[in-house]
């Protein structure tokens, strides 16, 4: 789909010049590097340029363009697009800025852009970007004045300026990429595209993405779903704000926001999360390499200063990793070199040579309970850096070995023999662990079976009819959803007749659309019997009426009591990205405190249903402590579902709470239930 964008035998720069410094001159410069690229000015100011003819305009072009790359003023952009249609060329850059970042006027000339790509079926990568560049093709469409090294790291980045810092930084680091993206805008073009098409680009071996929003939500998690299960995607996000909670009303949006969508995004795709741009290229780095650290048993840190081991070791178990545990042939081979410590962490002692340290790290490497190795080392007088990154290369022949040479210059050449065979040393033992905790985040994900979604038949037209009327209670039932026994009360005499036919004792809520936490107001009372009825009817209302200025009242909840059980909450917040977030977590009215929650994008399956359950730390608690009974943890995975299905097929429900759930022996049922609607 984008050969010809990545893969051009011509290319047209619309905007050069030979001015020195400006950017149509360091474009067509960098174009011009590649031997293989029929390059074609463009500028009606010129007849030629850097010895290149120079075209008035795009149709004054005889031959085929495959690519054409525009810097002009923003103004003059749409006529340039209408050229390219035209003239029949499909793959657009636009390099200029002045669109949408640049305010209300930038953000309808580039709706143009949009209106007249739409009618030339034009593939445009911008406005406001860098560029393009393949390594393997030698094609530089950007105005960065360095060319990255060949790798197997593709990148995108929605900022221009990071794009070029980072290409700047890889020379010195070593890096090398197989394409550079600048999304810039994102006006036709977005990350969905070009995952798709880096999926299957074999010079690709995982995709590294800075983002600061997705066109796309559920299209980007299809697709990144589809690519990961073959390639590594790693993601930096930013302007991850929590702004948009503080105006919430429901315990769900409080606490749900856009970092919680894009986390559960993330996981329920496969994507690897990186928090910073260390993170991001040391996870992509260690990627490209290293797919699987779960064939042996743990991992082993050799090293000859015990800090850093003890470090190393620390971070192993902070980040949920498992030290191996050596066999016995390893145990006796290592005790017989007479080192500080035998076991994991392996401490050849400050003073070891580079031999004894080869030693050891070869005996570990053979030990079928490692799967990766961590070798640090510090520069004491006897250690010859230059004979210890041989023998990493040795053990890296046998299972994967992250070293981290703590030193400056003394460590330098030996950084850059292992550089040279694909290997990053690390300075931090932590940073290092943190590299092979996104191995294992990666191969988990690897691992899990995407399910599709249960369906429930529910007549959804008819819901909805109803929905506008206040349907509440109603809705749950109709997908399935278990509430206790109920009738709505407008006086006190009918409140006990529907008090009556549930039987005693029950609970009495007020119905309003604006109290939305009853119990902070005192428009609650549970454990009501027959005599306190028409008393609690009466206290109710006079609070209620106290508390909202507008008088919406609907009357009383009166509600069937279910005794015992433990508290859970299931809730949704409509992101605008992904759309359904749903949370699972310790419910009633301390969930804000404890904050012991789990997400997922509505819709999911069983198995991410039960995963939420498992995720939060109230799990340990439904499973039952010190003899007591286990919950019904199956029920809760039923609601889940339902739930789950009931918030995509109903757009206009934009929060809702089920709080609390009470979760008994056997069953479970929503015991308050509030949702804020919306278009």
């Amino acid at each position: 789909m984008f050969d010809k964008i990545f893969k051009p035998e011509t290319v047209a720069l619309v905007g050069a010049t030979p001015k020195e410094g400006k950017v149509g001159n360091t474009l067509l410069r960098n174009l011009m590097a590649s031997s293989e690229l029929r390059v074609y000015a463009v500028n009606p100011k010129y007849d030629s340029i850097l010895g290149l003819k120079c075209y008035p305009s795009l149709t004054s072009i005889k031959d085929r363009i495959d690519l054409a790359v525009i810097a002009v003023p923003a103004v003059n952009v749409p006529d340039v697009l209408v050229q390219c249609g035209e003239k029949g060329i499909t793959n657009v850059v636009v390099i200029s800025a002045g669109f949408k970042e640049a305010g209300r006027e930038g953000a309808v000339l580039e709706s143009e852009l949009t209106r007249i790509s739409k009618e030339y079926n034009l593939q445009l990568v911008g406005p406001n970007c860098l560029g393009v560049i393949d390594t393997y093709t030698n094609l530089n469409a950007t105005f960065g004045r360095t060319m990255p090294d060949k790798g197997g790291i593709a990148f995108l980045s929605q900022s221009g300026a990071f794009a070029l810092a980072v290409i700047d930084w890889s020379k010195a680091a070593g890096v090398g990429f197989s394409k550079v993206v600048s999304l810039g805008n994102k006006a036709v073009l977005n990350e969905c595209h070009f995952l798709e098409y880096l999926g299957s680009d074999r010079n690709t071996k995982v995709i590294a993405m800075y983002l600061e929003d997705v066109s796309e939500g559920r299209r980007f998690m299809r697709v990144a779903r589809e690519i990961s299960k073959t390639k590594p995607v790693v993601v930096m996000k930013s302007g991850k704000t929590e702004a948009g909670s503080k105006a919430a009303s429901s315990h769900t949006g409080s606490i749900a926001g856009s970092v919680e969508a894009f986390k559960a995004a993330f996981e329920q795709s496969g994507v690897v999360e990186a928090e910073s741009i260390e993170d991001l290229f040391d996870f992509a780095l260690t990627l490209s390499r290293i797919r699987s650290i779960k064939t042996g048993g743990g991992i082993a840190i050799v090293t000859n200063s015990g800090g850093p081991g003890v470090m190393a070791a620390d971070a192993v178990e902070e980040y949920d990793l498992k030290l191996a545990s050596f066999g016995r042939n390893t145990t006796d081979k290592l005790l017989s070199l007479q080192l500080a410590n035998s076991y994991n962490p392996v401490d050849v002692r400050g003073d070891a040579t580079s031999d004894l340290f080869g030693t050891a790290l070869g005996i570990v490497a053979r030990d079928e309970q490692v799967s990766a190795i961590i070798a640090i080392l510090s520069p004491t007088a006897p250690i010859d850096f230059d004979k210890a990154s041989s023998y990493v290369l040795e053990a890296e022949a046998l299972k994967p070995v992250i070293p981290v040479f703590m030193g400056g210059e003394s460590v330098s050449k030996a950084v850059e023999v292992l550089k040279q065979h694909g290997i990053t040393n690390y300075f931090d033992p932590v940073r290092a662990v943190k590299t092979l905790k996104a191995v294992s985040d990666y191969e988990e994900m690897q691992t899990r079976v995407y399910e599709p979604p249960p369906h429930f038949d529910v007549d959804t037209d008819h819901i909805r009819e109803r929905l506008q009327q206040g349907l509440g209670y109603e809705l749950l039932t109709a997908y399935g959803i278990p509430v206790p026994a109920y009738g709505k009360a407008v006086s006190a005499d009918e409140a006990l007749e529907i008090a009556d036919r549930i039987g005693y004792p029950v609970a009495m809520k007020i119905l309003s659309p604006d109290i939305v936490h009853k119990t902070d107001v005192g428009c609650v009372k549970l454990n009501v019997y027959r005599a306190a009825v028409k008393e609690s009817f009466f206290e109710i209302m006079r609070r209620g009426e106290k508390y909202t200025s507008a008088g919406r009242i609907d009357g009383v909840l009166v509600q069937q009591m279910i005794e015992g059980g433990r508290e859970v909450i299931i809730g949704m917040k409509r992101d605008r990205h992904f759309g359904p977030l749903v949370m699972f977590g310790l419910g009633g009215i301390y969930v804000e405190v404890f904050r012991d929650v789990s997400f997922r994008i509505a819709p999911f399956g069983k198995r991410d249903a039960e995963e939420m359950i498992r995720k939060v730390r109230a799990y340990r608690i439904l499973r039952g402590v010190r003899g007591e009974p286990m919950s019904d943890i199956n029920s809760l995975v039923d609601i889940l579902l339902r739930f789950s299905q009931l918030c995509v097929e109903f757009p206009e429900i934009l929060e809702a709470d089920l709080n609390p759930i009470k979760v008994l022996e056997s069953g479970c049922y929503v015991v308050d239930f509030k949702m804020i609607t919306g278009r």
